[in-house]
């Protein structure tokens, strides 16, 4: 794989205008990128290093990566890539439940553009060849000044050591064309999409990007079940998302609309 450490300037200097404005915070090890960007959303005690606009924050690596739901996330030193971006949005609170969404667009179009074809599992997941490649976490927390503050981390998968999968125990994909490029390159066209598309959300919600989402839907038309801790909600056809990010399950009873908790989607056997 490609050697080259990751270094702020070296991203700066792939930017498209849409991300110019981010900070950029590059550092060798962390617990979670998201962990440190919520504690810095600015609170009414104030605090020196409270969050004042965008920031990018990306680690080597991360030792208590977190997934939805509490879920773990395990990388390994150079074999993945895991940031975490700080965004302040001026819509309220109940439009970002697209937003995992909508990020998922931005990274599935980005990787896509790279030679890389790509699928998206709602809600927050990024399949290649049926396996998961990348995982989505989206924590918002509101400001005193009423900003909601959206913090969005992404971890994907560029190698897959067999040490790792082992200790993941499910099948999980990689990418090893992506392990050869500059990962500078890449963090910087993967921030570039990733603003262009958090500014386009907190304009219009997420129904600019629901036809985007379905394009590019896992399972689409397949039996699935949504299941809780493991027993079965709700089974149907997969009938992509509406224009607020619920899945849309096609039932013998007609069609419903999911909205997303603590549940697993999986393909019904």
């Amino acid at each position: 794989m490609n050697a080259t450490p990751l270094a702020a300037e070296a991203i700066r200097a792939l930017l498209a205008a849409s991300a110019s404005h981010v900070a950029l915070e590059v550092v060798a090890e962390t617990g979670s990128t998201n962990a440190d960007l919520l504690a810095r959303v600015p609170s009414a005690a104030g605090g020196a290093a409270a969050l004042r606009g965008p920031v990018l924050r990306v680690a080597e690596l991360q030792t208590a990566g977190r997934g939805r739901a509490g879920r773990s996330w395990l990388s390994a030193p150079g074999a993945s890539l895991t940031f975490s971006v700080a965004w302040p949005f001026r819509a309220p609170l109940h439009r970002m439940v697209g937003l995992p969404l909508a990020v998922g667009v931005a990274i599935a179009e980005t990787l896509g553009g790279l030679g890389v074809p790509v699928q998206l599992k709602w809600p927050n997941d990024v399949l290649k060849d049926g396996a998961k490649l990348a995982g989505i976490l989206v924590e918002t927390q509101a400001a005193p000044d009423g900003t909601i503050w959206a913090v969005v981390g992404c971890g994907m998968n560029l190698l897959m050591p067999d040490e790792l999968e082992a200790a993941i125990g499910r099948d999980v994909s990689s990418a090893p064309w992506l392990a050869q490029m500059d990962r500078n390159a890449l963090l910087a066209q993967l921030l570039s999409r990733l603003c262009a598309v958090l500014a386009e959300f907190d304009d219009t919600g997420f129904a600019a990007f629901t036809e985007r989402w379905n394009a590019l839907q896992a399972w689409r038309g397949q039996p699935v079940r949504l299941l809780d801790q493991g027993a079965v909600q709700q089974e149907g056809l997969a009938a992509g998302v509406d224009d607020q990010g619920r899945l849309l399950l096609d039932t013998p009873a007609g069609r419903v609309a999911v909205l997303s908790g603590d549940v697993s989607l999986r393909l019904a056997p």
